[in-house]
């Protein structure tokens, strides 16, 4: 785990206004903590914890809030 990427991606995301669910999701997925409940899991947040798994810190953008 790299702290920095940790740090600076989830920086970036913040600012764009992205999803917060994306965020979370992503940071989870970084650190390959567990899923959350089904019941809770949204399309935002399985997205971003897929991403984050595979280590990807540039798929954020279709999830921008406008």
């Amino acid at each position: 785990m790299d702290k920095k990427t940790l740090y600076e991606t989830s920086t970036k995301m913040e600012s764009a206004g992205v999803d917060p669910a994306y965020v979370l999701g992503w940071q989870s997925g970084f650190l390959h903590n567990p899923k959350l409940e089904e019941q809770r899991v949204t399309e935002a947040y399985d997205a971003g914890y897929n991403d984050g798994l595979e280590g990807k810190t540039d798929g954020y953008s279709a999830w921008t809030q406008q």
